[in-house]
Protein backbone atom coordinates (compact mmCIF):
# COMPACT_ATOMS: atom_id res chain seq x y z
CA UNK A 1 0.00 0.00 0.00
CA UNK A 2 1.41 3.43 -1.03
CA UNK A 3 0.54 6.50 0.99
CA UNK A 4 1.37 10.04 -0.25
CA UNK A 5 2.58 12.28 2.55
CA UNK A 6 3.46 15.96 2.60
CA UNK A 7 7.05 16.39 3.66
CA UNK A 8 8.27 19.87 4.56
CA UNK A 9 11.68 20.86 5.79
CA UNK A 10 11.27 23.63 8.41
CA UNK A 11 14.62 25.14 7.33
CA UNK A 12 12.96 26.29 4.08
CA UNK A 13 10.34 28.53 5.67
CA UNK A 14 11.09 29.07 9.38
CA UNK A 15 13.10 32.15 10.34
CA UNK A 16 16.24 31.66 12.39
CA UNK A 17 15.52 34.77 14.49
CA UNK A 18 12.67 37.21 14.82
CA UNK A 19 14.73 39.90 13.06
CA UNK A 20 15.07 37.89 9.85
CA UNK A 21 12.78 38.47 6.89
CA UNK A 22 9.95 36.00 6.36
CA UNK A 23 10.89 33.35 3.82
CA UNK A 24 8.40 33.22 0.97
CA UNK A 25 8.35 30.10 -1.21
CA UNK A 26 8.43 31.02 -4.88
CA UNK A 27 7.86 28.95 -7.97
CA UNK A 28 9.44 30.60 -11.01
CA UNK A 29 7.76 28.32 -13.56
CA UNK A 30 6.60 30.66 -16.41
CA UNK A 31 3.45 28.60 -16.85
CA UNK A 32 2.30 29.77 -13.43
CA UNK A 33 2.89 33.46 -14.28
CA UNK A 34 1.13 34.14 -17.59
CA UNK A 35 0.96 37.94 -17.08
CA UNK A 36 4.58 38.44 -16.04
CA UNK A 37 5.66 40.17 -19.29
CA UNK A 38 2.64 42.47 -19.30
CA UNK A 39 3.31 43.40 -15.68
CA UNK A 40 6.98 44.06 -16.38
CA UNK A 41 6.13 46.15 -19.44
CA UNK A 42 3.83 48.39 -17.35
CA UNK A 43 6.57 48.79 -14.76
CA UNK A 44 9.13 49.64 -17.47
CA UNK A 45 6.74 52.22 -18.96
CA UNK A 46 6.20 53.82 -15.54
CA UNK A 47 9.94 53.81 -14.82
CA UNK A 48 10.65 55.53 -18.16
CA UNK A 49 7.97 58.16 -17.51
CA UNK A 50 9.28 58.82 -14.00
CA UNK A 51 12.82 59.14 -15.37
CA UNK A 52 11.65 61.96 -17.62
CA UNK A 53 9.68 63.57 -14.77
CA UNK A 54 12.74 63.64 -12.49
CA UNK A 55 15.16 64.72 -15.24
CA UNK A 56 16.37 68.00 -13.73
CA UNK A 57 20.03 68.17 -14.79
CA UNK A 58 20.89 71.80 -13.98
CA UNK A 59 22.51 72.15 -10.54
CA UNK A 60 24.01 75.62 -10.25
CA UNK A 61 25.68 78.51 -11.99
CA UNK A 62 29.13 79.80 -10.96
CA UNK A 63 29.13 83.51 -11.71
CA UNK A 64 31.96 85.94 -11.07
CA UNK A 65 33.74 86.35 -14.40
CA UNK A 66 33.46 89.76 -16.06
CA UNK A 67 33.92 88.42 -19.59
CA UNK A 68 33.14 85.24 -21.55
CA UNK A 69 34.69 82.01 -20.20
CA UNK A 70 37.24 80.86 -22.78
CA UNK A 71 38.89 77.77 -21.22
CA UNK A 72 38.71 75.46 -18.20
CA UNK A 73 40.96 72.90 -16.52
CA UNK A 74 40.34 70.14 -13.97
CA UNK A 75 42.51 69.59 -10.90
CA UNK A 76 44.16 66.16 -11.30
CA UNK A 77 43.98 65.29 -7.56
CA UNK A 78 41.01 67.26 -6.17
CA UNK A 79 37.47 66.60 -7.41
CA UNK A 80 36.11 69.82 -5.96
CA UNK A 81 38.62 72.19 -7.63
CA UNK A 82 38.24 73.56 -11.13
CA UNK A 83 40.07 76.39 -12.92
CA UNK A 84 38.65 78.77 -15.51
CA UNK A 85 40.12 81.46 -17.76
CA UNK A 86 38.19 84.36 -19.29
CA UNK A 87 38.48 86.63 -22.28
CA UNK A 88 39.69 89.55 -20.11
CA UNK A 89 42.82 87.65 -18.96
CA UNK A 90 41.37 86.71 -15.58
CA UNK A 91 41.83 83.21 -14.08
CA UNK A 92 39.55 81.96 -11.30
CA UNK A 93 39.84 78.87 -9.09
CA UNK A 94 36.49 77.47 -7.92
CA UNK A 95 35.44 75.21 -5.08
CA UNK A 96 32.59 73.08 -6.42
CA UNK A 97 31.34 71.85 -3.04
CA UNK A 98 30.86 75.41 -1.79
CA UNK A 99 30.08 76.57 -5.36
CA UNK A 100 32.12 79.73 -4.96
CA UNK A 101 35.34 81.30 -6.25
CA UNK A 102 38.28 80.85 -3.86
CA UNK A 103 40.94 82.77 -5.81
CA UNK A 104 41.20 85.27 -8.66
CA UNK A 105 44.35 86.04 -10.67
CA UNK A 106 44.83 88.69 -13.36
CA UNK A 107 47.01 86.37 -15.43
CA UNK A 108 47.25 87.92 -18.91
CA UNK A 109 46.48 90.95 -21.00
CA UNK A 110 43.83 89.94 -23.52
CA UNK A 111 42.33 86.44 -23.76
CA UNK A 112 43.43 83.46 -21.68
CA UNK A 113 43.83 81.09 -24.63
CA UNK A 114 44.53 77.87 -22.77
CA UNK A 115 45.25 76.38 -19.36
CA UNK A 116 46.26 73.03 -17.88
CA UNK A 117 47.17 71.66 -14.45
CA UNK A 118 50.43 69.85 -13.71
CA UNK A 119 49.96 66.07 -13.22
CA UNK A 120 50.85 66.33 -9.49
CA UNK A 121 48.34 69.15 -8.88
CA UNK A 122 50.83 71.58 -7.28
CA UNK A 123 50.79 74.17 -10.06
CA UNK A 124 49.08 75.10 -13.32
CA UNK A 125 50.03 76.75 -16.61
CA UNK A 126 48.25 79.45 -18.62
CA UNK A 127 48.88 80.95 -22.07
CA UNK A 128 47.41 84.17 -23.39
CA UNK A 129 47.28 86.78 -26.14
CA UNK A 130 50.27 88.59 -24.61
CA UNK A 131 52.64 85.87 -26.00
CA UNK A 132 53.50 84.54 -22.52
CA UNK A 133 53.40 81.15 -20.80
CA UNK A 134 52.99 81.45 -17.04
CA UNK A 135 53.24 78.84 -14.30
CA UNK A 136 51.26 79.52 -11.11
CA UNK A 137 51.07 77.87 -7.70
CA UNK A 138 47.82 76.02 -7.01
CA UNK A 139 47.77 77.23 -3.37
CA UNK A 140 46.80 80.79 -2.55
CA UNK A 141 49.71 83.10 -1.57
CA UNK A 142 50.43 83.69 2.12
CA UNK A 143 49.08 86.80 3.87
CA UNK A 144 51.00 89.84 2.61
CA UNK A 145 52.52 87.90 -0.31
CA UNK A 146 51.89 89.18 -3.82
CA UNK A 147 50.14 87.10 -6.49
CA UNK A 148 52.99 86.35 -8.89
CA UNK A 149 53.74 83.45 -11.26
CA UNK A 150 56.51 80.94 -10.46
CA UNK A 151 57.87 81.18 -14.02
CA UNK A 152 57.10 83.38 -17.02
CA UNK A 153 58.25 82.51 -20.54
CA UNK A 154 57.99 85.21 -23.19
CA UNK A 155 57.44 83.73 -26.65
CA UNK A 156 57.75 85.13 -30.16
CA UNK A 157 54.17 84.42 -31.26
CA UNK A 158 50.72 84.13 -29.68
CA UNK A 159 50.05 80.72 -28.10
CA UNK A 160 46.56 79.33 -28.69
CA UNK A 161 46.64 76.21 -26.51
CA UNK A 162 48.60 74.27 -23.90
CA UNK A 163 48.57 70.74 -22.48
CA UNK A 164 50.73 69.00 -19.90
CA UNK A 165 52.33 65.57 -20.14
CA UNK A 166 50.53 63.00 -17.91
CA UNK A 167 53.69 61.73 -16.15
CA UNK A 168 56.74 63.90 -16.87
CA UNK A 169 57.62 67.58 -16.29
CA UNK A 170 57.00 68.35 -19.97
CA UNK A 171 54.27 70.44 -21.60
CA UNK A 172 53.27 71.30 -25.16
CA UNK A 173 52.01 74.61 -26.56
CA UNK A 174 50.57 75.39 -29.95
CA UNK A 175 50.23 78.51 -32.06
CA UNK A 176 52.39 79.02 -35.10
CA UNK A 177 53.80 75.51 -34.44
CA UNK A 178 53.72 72.80 -31.76
CA UNK A 179 56.48 73.34 -29.16
CA UNK A 180 57.53 70.76 -26.56
CA UNK A 181 58.91 72.43 -23.42
CA UNK A 182 60.81 71.21 -20.40
CA UNK A 183 59.60 72.94 -17.22
CA UNK A 184 63.17 73.93 -16.26
CA UNK A 185 64.04 75.62 -19.57
CA UNK A 186 62.94 78.86 -21.19
CA UNK A 187 63.30 77.62 -24.77
CA UNK A 188 61.45 74.66 -26.32
CA UNK A 189 63.09 71.18 -26.39
CA UNK A 190 61.78 70.69 -29.91
CA UNK A 191 59.38 72.32 -32.37
CA UNK A 192 57.06 70.25 -34.56
CA UNK A 193 55.42 71.62 -37.68
CA UNK A 194 53.64 70.28 -40.78
CA UNK A 195 52.04 72.98 -42.94
CA UNK A 196 51.96 76.72 -42.39
CA UNK A 197 48.65 77.53 -40.72
CA UNK A 198 48.09 78.30 -37.06
CA UNK A 199 47.31 75.41 -34.71
CA UNK A 200 44.29 75.85 -32.44
CA UNK A 201 44.60 72.94 -30.01
CA UNK A 202 47.11 70.34 -28.79
CA UNK A 203 46.40 67.30 -26.56
CA UNK A 204 48.60 64.59 -25.01
CA UNK A 205 47.40 60.99 -25.10
CA UNK A 206 46.62 59.89 -21.50
CA UNK A 207 47.65 56.24 -22.10
CA UNK A 208 50.47 56.32 -24.68
CA UNK A 209 51.79 59.51 -23.08
CA UNK A 210 54.42 60.29 -25.73
CA UNK A 211 51.72 60.71 -28.42
CA UNK A 212 50.01 64.02 -29.04
CA UNK A 213 47.44 65.32 -31.51
CA UNK A 214 46.82 68.83 -32.80
CA UNK A 215 44.21 70.63 -34.90
CA UNK A 216 45.24 73.27 -37.43
CA UNK A 217 43.15 75.90 -39.19
CA UNK A 218 44.04 74.41 -42.62
CA UNK A 219 41.56 71.57 -41.80
CA UNK A 220 44.28 69.15 -40.62
CA UNK A 221 44.43 66.85 -37.63
CA UNK A 222 48.12 66.02 -37.11
CA UNK A 223 49.51 63.28 -34.84
CA UNK A 224 53.03 63.53 -33.40
CA UNK A 225 55.38 61.20 -31.54
CA UNK A 226 57.44 63.04 -28.92
CA UNK A 227 60.24 60.43 -29.04
CA UNK A 228 60.87 60.85 -32.78
CA UNK A 229 60.45 64.66 -32.80
CA UNK A 230 58.58 64.33 -36.09
CA UNK A 231 54.92 64.27 -37.15
CA UNK A 232 53.49 60.77 -37.67
CA UNK A 233 50.53 61.35 -39.99
CA UNK A 234 47.72 63.75 -40.67
CA UNK A 235 44.13 63.57 -41.87
CA UNK A 236 42.54 66.41 -43.86
CA UNK A 237 38.81 66.94 -43.42
CA UNK A 238 36.31 69.00 -45.41
CA UNK A 239 36.12 71.69 -42.74
CA UNK A 240 38.25 72.92 -39.85
CA UNK A 241 38.53 70.95 -36.59
CA UNK A 242 38.31 73.12 -33.47
CA UNK A 243 39.66 70.69 -30.89
CA UNK A 244 40.16 67.01 -30.16
CA UNK A 245 40.07 64.79 -27.08
CA UNK A 246 41.68 61.38 -26.52
CA UNK A 247 39.69 58.49 -25.06
CA UNK A 248 41.09 57.87 -21.53
CA UNK A 249 40.44 54.10 -21.78
CA UNK A 250 41.35 53.25 -25.39
CA UNK A 251 44.80 54.41 -26.43
CA UNK A 252 44.16 54.79 -30.17
CA UNK A 253 40.75 56.46 -30.12
CA UNK A 254 40.18 60.23 -30.26
CA UNK A 255 37.18 62.43 -31.05
CA UNK A 256 37.42 65.65 -33.05
CA UNK A 257 34.96 68.56 -32.85
CA UNK A 258 34.40 70.02 -36.29
CA UNK A 259 33.02 73.21 -37.85
CA UNK A 260 30.59 71.19 -40.02
CA UNK A 261 28.33 70.57 -36.97
CA UNK A 262 29.61 66.98 -36.54
CA UNK A 263 32.03 65.14 -34.27
CA UNK A 264 34.29 62.43 -35.67
CA UNK A 265 35.67 59.53 -33.63
CA UNK A 266 38.87 58.21 -35.22
CA UNK A 267 41.11 55.23 -34.65
CA UNK A 268 44.60 56.69 -35.15
CA UNK A 269 45.74 53.47 -36.88
CA UNK A 270 43.05 53.75 -39.58
CA UNK A 271 42.50 57.42 -40.38
CA UNK A 272 41.00 56.69 -43.85
CA UNK A 273 37.51 56.75 -42.35
CA UNK A 274 36.23 57.67 -38.89
CA UNK A 275 34.95 54.94 -36.56
CA UNK A 276 31.77 56.98 -36.03
CA UNK A 277 30.24 60.26 -37.19
CA UNK A 278 28.22 61.91 -34.40
CA UNK A 279 25.55 64.19 -35.86
CA UNK A 280 23.05 66.24 -33.86
CA UNK A 281 24.38 69.76 -33.37
CA UNK A 282 23.06 72.51 -35.63
CA UNK A 283 26.11 74.78 -35.45
CA UNK A 284 29.90 74.50 -35.13
CA UNK A 285 31.13 72.22 -32.32
CA UNK A 286 33.63 74.17 -30.22
CA UNK A 287 34.78 71.74 -27.52
CA UNK A 288 34.65 68.07 -26.53
CA UNK A 289 35.62 66.15 -23.38
CA UNK A 290 35.49 62.43 -22.51
CA UNK A 291 33.98 60.90 -19.40
CA UNK A 292 36.55 59.07 -17.21
CA UNK A 293 34.96 55.73 -18.22
CA UNK A 294 35.67 56.40 -21.91
CA UNK A 295 32.15 55.26 -22.85
CA UNK A 296 30.66 58.73 -23.43
CA UNK A 297 31.74 62.25 -24.24
CA UNK A 298 30.20 65.69 -23.95
CA UNK A 299 30.32 68.35 -26.67
CA UNK A 300 29.82 72.12 -26.55
CA UNK A 301 28.46 73.98 -29.53
CA UNK A 302 27.88 77.45 -30.96
CA UNK A 303 24.15 76.55 -31.07
CA UNK A 304 23.91 77.32 -27.29
CA UNK A 305 23.56 73.70 -26.18
CA UNK A 306 25.69 70.85 -24.88
CA UNK A 307 25.11 67.22 -25.86
CA UNK A 308 26.17 63.87 -24.40
CA UNK A 309 27.04 61.18 -26.96
CA UNK A 310 27.74 57.48 -26.37
CA UNK A 311 31.03 56.67 -28.15
CA UNK A 312 29.45 53.99 -30.33
CA UNK A 313 26.27 55.89 -31.31
CA UNK A 314 25.77 58.47 -34.03
CA UNK A 315 23.19 60.50 -32.10
CA UNK A 316 23.22 62.09 -28.66
CA UNK A 317 21.47 60.55 -25.68
CA UNK A 318 21.01 63.91 -23.93
CA UNK A 319 20.87 67.63 -24.73
CA UNK A 320 21.19 70.42 -22.13
CA UNK A 321 20.22 74.06 -22.69
CA UNK A 322 18.87 77.03 -20.74
CA UNK A 323 17.24 80.27 -21.83
CA UNK A 324 20.17 82.35 -20.62
CA UNK A 325 23.01 80.17 -21.89
CA UNK A 326 24.71 81.62 -24.98
CA UNK A 327 27.41 80.08 -27.22
CA UNK A 328 29.13 77.36 -25.19
CA UNK A 329 32.89 77.68 -25.67
CA UNK A 330 34.35 75.13 -23.26
CA UNK A 331 33.14 71.97 -21.52
CA UNK A 332 34.60 69.51 -18.98
CA UNK A 333 33.43 66.16 -17.56
CA UNK A 334 34.44 65.82 -13.89
CA UNK A 335 36.76 62.99 -12.82
CA UNK A 336 34.11 61.23 -10.70
CA UNK A 337 31.90 60.76 -13.79
CA UNK A 338 28.93 62.50 -12.09
CA UNK A 339 28.97 66.12 -13.30
CA UNK A 340 29.55 68.25 -16.37
CA UNK A 341 30.86 71.83 -16.35
CA UNK A 342 30.38 74.21 -19.25
CA UNK A 343 31.64 77.75 -19.75
CA UNK A 344 29.83 80.08 -22.10
CA UNK A 345 29.85 83.52 -23.69
CA UNK A 346 27.71 85.19 -21.04
CA UNK A 347 30.35 84.91 -18.29
CA UNK A 348 28.87 81.90 -16.44
CA UNK A 349 30.09 78.40 -15.65
CA UNK A 350 27.21 75.95 -15.28
CA UNK A 351 27.21 72.71 -13.34
CA UNK A 352 25.06 69.85 -14.71
CA UNK A 353 24.40 66.25 -13.74
CA UNK A 354 25.88 63.75 -16.19
CA UNK A 355 22.80 61.57 -15.69
CA UNK A 356 19.82 63.95 -15.74
CA UNK A 357 17.45 61.95 -13.51
CA UNK A 358 20.04 60.64 -11.04
CA UNK A 359 19.21 61.17 -7.37
CA UNK A 360 22.11 62.86 -5.55
CA UNK A 361 23.02 61.99 -1.97
CA UNK A 362 22.96 58.75 -0.01
CA UNK A 363 20.61 56.02 -1.28
CA UNK A 364 18.93 53.50 0.99
CA UNK A 365 19.51 49.83 0.03
CA UNK A 366 15.86 49.48 -1.04
CA UNK A 367 16.16 52.59 -3.23
CA UNK A 368 19.30 51.17 -4.84
CA UNK A 369 17.60 47.83 -5.50
CA UNK A 370 14.52 49.54 -6.98
CA UNK A 371 16.71 51.72 -9.24
CA UNK A 372 18.69 48.71 -10.49
CA UNK A 373 15.48 46.78 -11.14
CA UNK A 374 13.95 49.70 -13.05
CA UNK A 375 17.15 50.12 -15.05
CA UNK A 376 17.08 46.46 -16.11
CA UNK A 377 13.40 46.75 -17.06
CA UNK A 378 14.12 49.84 -19.20
CA UNK A 379 16.94 48.00 -20.94
CA UNK A 380 14.71 44.97 -21.56
CA UNK A 381 11.92 46.99 -23.19
CA UNK A 382 14.02 49.84 -24.65
CA UNK A 383 13.07 49.06 -28.27
CA UNK A 384 9.33 48.98 -27.66
CA UNK A 385 7.88 51.93 -29.66
CA UNK A 386 6.02 53.55 -26.77
CA UNK A 387 8.93 53.35 -24.31
CA UNK A 388 11.44 54.39 -26.96
CA UNK A 389 9.38 57.46 -27.87
CA UNK A 390 9.13 58.62 -24.24
CA UNK A 391 12.81 57.93 -23.48
CA UNK A 392 14.09 59.76 -26.58
CA UNK A 393 11.83 62.81 -26.52
CA UNK A 394 13.59 66.08 -25.61
CA UNK A 395 12.17 69.57 -25.49
CA UNK A 396 14.37 71.83 -27.62
CA UNK A 397 14.57 75.61 -28.05
CA UNK A 398 12.62 76.78 -31.10
CA UNK A 399 15.76 77.88 -32.98
CA UNK A 400 17.43 74.45 -32.64
CA UNK A 401 14.18 72.61 -33.42
CA UNK A 402 13.64 74.59 -36.64
CA UNK A 403 17.27 74.19 -37.73
CA UNK A 404 17.11 70.41 -37.21
CA UNK A 405 13.97 70.28 -39.34
CA UNK A 406 15.59 72.41 -42.05
CA UNK A 407 18.75 70.28 -42.09
CA UNK A 408 16.67 67.11 -42.36
CA UNK A 409 14.95 68.54 -45.47
CA UNK A 410 18.32 69.54 -46.97
CA UNK A 411 19.84 66.12 -46.27
CA UNK A 412 16.85 64.40 -47.83
CA UNK A 413 17.09 66.64 -50.92
CA UNK A 414 20.80 65.81 -51.31
CA UNK A 415 20.08 62.10 -51.01
CA UNK A 416 17.26 62.31 -53.57
CA UNK A 417 19.48 64.25 -55.98
CA UNK A 418 22.24 61.66 -55.67
CA UNK A 419 19.77 58.80 -56.27
CA UNK A 420 18.39 60.53 -59.37
CA UNK A 421 21.87 61.19 -60.70
CA UNK A 422 22.83 57.54 -60.17
CA UNK A 423 19.59 56.36 -61.79
CA UNK A 424 20.15 58.43 -64.96
CA UNK A 425 23.90 57.80 -65.31
CA UNK A 426 25.90 54.94 -66.74
CA UNK A 427 26.08 52.09 -64.19
CA UNK A 428 29.15 52.53 -61.96
CA UNK A 429 29.91 56.12 -63.03
CA UNK A 430 28.44 57.64 -59.82
CA UNK A 431 30.09 55.71 -56.97
CA UNK A 432 28.30 55.00 -53.70
CA UNK A 433 30.29 56.90 -51.02
CA UNK A 434 29.51 55.86 -47.41
CA UNK A 435 28.63 58.66 -44.95
CA UNK A 436 31.83 58.09 -42.96
CA UNK A 437 34.08 58.69 -45.96
CA UNK A 438 32.26 61.75 -47.31
CA UNK A 439 33.98 64.15 -44.91
CA UNK A 440 37.58 62.94 -45.34
CA UNK A 441 39.67 64.65 -48.04
CA UNK A 442 42.99 62.80 -47.64
CA UNK A 443 45.32 61.02 -45.24
CA UNK A 444 49.02 61.95 -45.45
CA UNK A 445 51.68 59.75 -43.82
Amino acid sequence: MRVKVLSRNPDDYVRETKLDLQRVPRNYDPALHPFEVAREYTRALNATKLERVFAKPFLSSLDGHRDGVNCMAKHPKSLSTVLSGACDGEVKIWNLTKRQCIRTIQAHEGFVRGMCARFCGTSFFTVGDDKTIKQWKMESPEYGEEEEPIHTILGKTVYTGIDHHWKEPVFATCGHQVDIWDEQRTSPKCSLTWGFDSISSVKFNPIETYLLGSCASDRNIVLYDMRKSTPLKKVILNMRTNTLCWNPMEAFIFTAANEDYNLYTFDMRFLESPVMVHMDHVSAVLDVDYSPTGKEFVSASFDKSIRIFPVDKGHSREVYHTKRMQHVITVKWTSDNKYILCGSDEMNIRLWKANASEKLGVLAPREKAAMNYNQKLKEKFQFHPQIRRIAQHRHLPKSIYCQIKEQRIMREARRRKELNRRKHSKPGSVPLVPERKKHIVAVVK
